[in-house]
């Protein structure tokens, strides 16, 4: 749980206003920094792909007298390291200003490093949500908004998921204890849309909204 105040315009940490009387808050958190370098910024795979690079690097140098190997090596070395750590270094900013809240009536999304906007989404206008299990309990909880509610994908990203370019979906990116949280979401959307229930389901399919009643699906996903 991330609870730093660092905008004073804020009535509380994440809220650009305090609650409404009989609106409760019922979790608030951030994106665990390091799973969204590892599965927004793509740290891992630049890492081995750098590593990849320097090992082609070296075989092309082979041959040449010592000092006229080590110097590019460890000049692609250096860069490689000052471009993964920017981009670590990005995503613990990220994580740092980022705050989702879920309250009885909506989830609310701050985000941006330099201009901070609040995205304000009632559970009324969620068609569904989809779960992305991650490693040691973390995920992403992507929702489907309805109707013809847009919000741009830059204006999103890192928050959305991941190359859906068309119908952008708000994300609560590498948050932990995901399961829990989903469950805090149905249950939270369920209590706001009686007439519907949402599917919570895995990434690899888009969640639709259910007009009759019927029993809830929780698929099992594959991080």
């Amino acid at each position: 749980m991330n609870a730093h105040h660092e905008h004073e315009f804020e009535a509380a940490p994440g809220l650009p206003e305090p609650l409404p009387q009989g609106e409760r808050l019922l979790w608030q958190g951030s994106p665990d920094w390091r799973t969204l370098a590892i599965h927004a910024f793509h740290v891992r795979k630049l890492a081995i792909y750098f590593a990849g690079m320097l090992c082609l690097q070296w075989l092309y140098l082979l041959g040449e007298p010592g000092g006229s190997v080590l110097m590019p090596l460890l000049t692609s070395a250096v860069l490689a390291t000052v471009a993964l750590g920017l981009l670590a270094l990005t995503a613990w900013f990220s994580a740092r200003t980022t705050v989702y809240t879920l309250t009885d009536r909506r989830i609310l999304m701050r985000i941006g490093i330099v201009l901070t906007l609040t995205f304000n989404l009632p559970l009324r206008k969620l068609a569904a949500a989809a779960i992305r299990p991650q490693a040691r309990g973390h995920g992403d909880i992507a929702l489907t908004l309805t109707g013809d509610d847009r919000i741009a994908y830059l204006n999103l990203w890192p928050h959305a998921r991941p190359w859906l370019l068309k119908q952008p979906q708000p994300s609560l990116r590498c948050v932990p204890d995901a399961r829990q949280l989903g469950e805090l979401v149905l249950q939270a959307w369920t209590a706001q849309n009686t007439d519907t229930l949402a599917v919570l389901g895995t990434q690899e399919q888009t969640p639709a909204p259910v007009r009759q009643p019927r029993e809830r699906e929780i698929a099992a996903a594959t991080a």
